[in-house]
């Protein structure tokens, strides 16, 4: 399919649910069998963090094809004291449109429009070889940890203008509506939805039959019963384990396409 044309505006409440069910079929790939993120983005909308000023959609052939929706977060540093941030996700775009653009449309106008609105950074969990693309990078470089205080490559933060977060380091909270999605509210929403066969993720064997002796080790040192899991870690994760060369990375990269997944820093087409 060629690049289509892309028509970004506001999200209106009649678009709700098709935004959600969009949301649905984008998300619907996950080990567990089933996606929560259309429950969350339901909501989302109704939270006092929401910000509808940077609900986006993006239309294409005549129907919705994508959406990035905020929230406001908080960076709590060593004494206490509070600094707000805001947090996008889920960014949704319909399967069929990927890797066309459609993501990194949402994301490059809702930023200036943040930036007018006056916000000074946006902190996010999301694929650590994806993101960097449009200019995030690993929180850890700002002096930033999770709520909990860790840090790792899927947690970035990105300035909306120079000195945004300069002195502003600690802990990130965001909103509890992201930790109050349990299977039993999940599988109810669902039921609102045309019926869907719950998904079956790929085994790790289908790449450690492609590795040679040294390379196979490595990969099971990592501990992942499914492929799906690196669609979690960045390149640079994975081919830090011993045994991983530029020839086994190359046949991982090949592995995850021909599964469906563009990952690694190398790729040239994302969302």
């Amino acid at each position: 399919m060629a690049k289509p044309d892309i028509t970004l505006r506001l999200e209106r409440p009649e678009d709700y649910h098709a935004v959600e069910e969009l949301t649905r079929e984008a998300f619907w790939r996950s080990i567990r069998g089933f996606c929560d993120e259309h429950l969350l983005v339901h909501r989302l909308r109704k939270v006092p963090v929401f910000i509808p000023e940077l609900d986006y959609v993006a239309e294409a052939d005549g129907r919705i094809v994508g959406n990035i929706i905020y929230t406001r977060a908080r960076i709590e540093d060593p004494s206490g004291i509070t600094h707000e941030v805001l947090t996008f996700g889920p960014l949704s775009v319909l399967p069929e449109y990927q890797n066309m653009g459609v993501g990194k449309a949402l994301m490059l106008h809702t930023f200036e429009k943040a930036r007018k609105l006056g916000y000074r950074a946006i902190v996010i969990f999301g694929h650590p070889d994806y993101y960097p693309r449009v200019g995030f990078r690993r929180a850890s470089e700002f002096g930033l940890t999770t709520s909990d205080g860790n840090t790792f490559d899927a947690f970035m933060a990105l300035p909306l203008y120079e000195g945004a977060l300069d002195g502003i380091q600690g802990r990130f909270f965001i909103d509890p509506v992201f930790e109050s999605l349990d299977d039993k509210d999940v599988l109810e929403f669902d039921k609102s939805f045309p019926p869907k066969d719950r998904y079956v993720p790929v085994p790790i064997k289908v790449l450690l039959d492609r590795l040679d002796a040294g390379a196979r080790e490595a990969v099971e040192g990592l501990g992942c019963t499914y492929l799906d899991e690196f669609t979690h870690r960045s390149e640079r994760d994975i081919s830090s384990a011993t045994g991983l060369d530029e020839k086994a990375m190359d046949i991982v990269r090949q592995v995850m396409l021909e599964h469906g997944w563009r990952w690694g820093s190398k790729q040239k087409e994302w969302r």
